[in-house]
């Protein structure tokens, strides 16, 4: 495993470390204080899954999976209960084999999602990604509303080495697209990455300047794979699965990005959006540098959260 992953785990573990206070060990007080397994068993596991921000949903999928697995394997003690539970929610989270097509491909990435979830230091760190990968990056600069949210991003492009689509504060997020649309057709890129407004003067506003973006990116680039991510704050829990939903609905969510991932509680949601949403979690931060931004890995997720070796 490189320097930089083994790194990454590291951090990650650390990071994921109150959550496992909020879930590990409430399962393993679980394990440890049932003589055998029963319902009571399982109503004590789901409610302690369910409180650790894993989601109604997903709970009920994995505990129904454990159900079946403890009746075919014929097990009897509940501590090898733990290991089969691990395996599950590895399962639930697992991402599909085309998660990461958009990275070979010519692509438009937009990046949605609320203010101060850090959707602006996300399409920095994931255009110096692309950008060592070899491929050709620009970005566009449509959060236009957002009092420094252009100076910011071009600080991110400088530090990445790419180029940046801007325009001033105030201007419409949709001619900003549009130029870098054409831009981005000029210049032979590769990927165009856009950061979008998280805030207009209400809802409503912020969701038909987002319909309006994406008619504009179909229209002139039609041929362009789409992608469209939602970065949410990991410390916030069920209430990113509000916003998630709320985008969801005038857009086609393709992916996630759970951001400060390090020292929340709240960690379980990584699970329970996934279920939720049917939209896999594609990228995790856990700090501030490029490298802090890495792809999604259920193992290592899991192995994490329960403090296992990778």
């Amino acid at each position: 495993m490189s320097e930089e992953k083994k790194g990454f785990f590291a951090r990650l573990k650390q990071g994921l470390a109150k959550t496992r206070n909020n879930i590990v060990h409430g399962m393993d007080s679980v394990f440890k204080g049932f003589s055998h397994i029963d319902e009571d068993f399982y109503e004590e596991l789901e409610e302690v899954l369910i409180m650790g921000d894993i989601g109604i949903n997903a709970t009920s999928e994995i505990i129904e999976r454990l159900k079946k697995q403890v009746k075919e394997q014929g097990i009897k003690e509940p501590s090898e209960c733990r290991a089969l539970l691990i395996e599950n929610i590895k399962k639930q989270m697992e991402v599909g084999e085309t998660a990461y097509d958009f990275e070979k491909e010519q692509s438009v990435v937009l990046v949605i999602g609320v203010n101060g979830v850090g959707k602006t230091t996300t399409v920095g760190k994931l255009a110096g990604k692309l950008k060592d990968n070899g491929r050709r990056v620009l970005i566009a600069a449509a959060d236009t509303f957002r009092a420094a949210a252009v100076e910011q991003l071009e600080e991110w492009s400088n530090r990445a080495g790419v180029e940046i689509i801007k325009a001033s504060t105030g201007s419409d997020p949709a001619s900003v697209i549009y130029d870098a649309v054409i831009a981005a057709k000029a210049r032979k890129a590769d990927v165009l990455i856009c950061d979008t407004a998280g805030r207009l003067h209400n809802k409503k506003n912020l969701m038909e300047e987002l319909k309006k973006i994406n008619r504009i990116i179909d229209r002139e680039f039609p041929n362009a794979h789409r992608e469209n991510l939602i970065v949410l704050d990991g410390t916030t829990g069920q209430n990113a699965l509000m916003q998630a939903r709320e985008f969801g609905e005038v857009a086609n969510l393709t992916g996630i990005v759970l951001t400060k991932l390090d020292g929340t509680a709240k960690g379980g949601i990584a699970v329970a959006i996934q279920s939720e949403l049917k939209v896999p979690v594609k990228y995790i931060g856990v700090g501030e540098s490029i490298e802090d931004l890495q792809k999604f890995d259920s193992e290592q997720f899991v192995n994490a959260l329960f403090d296992l070796d990778e």
